[in-house]
């Protein structure tokens, strides 16, 4: 424990699932810890849980498809904590299943401020204060559904996969400044899947079921943890990777097949 300790993190989507697990983890290692979120009811309750464990926190509303919001965020990280050492893109608002072609033009372009954009917002905000201290972490969470072309999220199986290819190259110029830069790729109880838990119950259990594991991961601990190594000094020579958390699933591929309806 403690091997964060004099260093800040922004975390993305934290008021709940794997960004607050992802915060309780980084919060437990000693770092200090900006809560973003849209949510301002819960966010608030995450700052206080971190500062519980010890940590100084602090909740910033935002929504991160404005760019205006993340680079404020990015900003108040800096003015209360001193830097910005540890970056975490983890924010995402599901936009529902349904086939390609019922997948607008607008649904994409909203798909791709979440997934990408807010991400390339943020690491380009906080880049000057890294390669100034010549040290930095940004862990981006990206998704199952991309590499292995689930059905019925288009949208975000292309946001997911064009954020994999920003990170990688991110981390092939960023790297003579110290910068780490990777990708997770998840499974885990998060909101997004919660819900999809309510909607198609048989769907997911189904999913669940098929990892090799047998189960979801939890976001403290099975997340969390991967994501405080990243963050920490014993990942220091390992950037651009991506990073399968999901007990195993994208071996051979977990099934995953909600019902979209019938065809229009």
């Amino acid at each position: 424990m403690g091997t964060l300790k004099g260093r800040a993190a922004l975390v993305t989507g934290a008021a709940d699932g794997i960004g607050r697990g992802a915060a309780r983890r980084l919060a437990a290692e000693g770092a200090a810890v900006l809560v973003v979120d849209f949510d301002g009811e819960r966010g608030p309750g995450v700052a206080e849980e971190l500062r519980k464990l010890g940590s100084e926190a602090a909740f910033v509303a935002c929504d991160v498809t404005s760019r205006d919001q993340v680079l404020a965020a990015v900003g108040e990280c800096v003015d209360r904590f001193g830097s910005i050492d540890i970056l975490v893109n983890n924010a995402y608002r599901g936009r529902g299943h349904a086939r390609i072609e019922a997948k607008t033009d607008d649904v994409f372009a909203g798909t791709m401020d979440m997934c990408l954009y807010a991400a390339k917002w943020a690491m380009e905000a906080a880049l000057p204060h890294m390669r100034a201290r010549h040290w930095g972490r940004v862990v981006n969470m990206a998704s199952l559904n991309g590499v292995n072309a689930h059905i019925g999220t288009a949208d975000y199986n292309v946001g997911k996969e064009a954020l994999r290819a920003y990170s990688r190259t991110a981390a092939r110029e960023w790297a003579p400044y110290g910068i780490c830069v990777n990708v997770v790729c998840p499974a885990a109880r998060s909101a997004a899947l919660r819900q999809f838990e309510q909607l198609q119950p048989h769907a997911a259990a189904a999913a669940a079921a098929a990892n090799p594991m047998g189960r979801l991961g939890d976001p403290e601990t099975d997340i969390g943890g991967v994501v405080a190594f990243l963050a920490s000094e014993d990942a220091r020579y390992l950037t651009g990777n991506t990073l399968f958390v999901d007990g195993g699933g994208h071996i051979n591929g977990v099934p995953w097949a909600p019902d979209l309806g019938p065809e229009a």
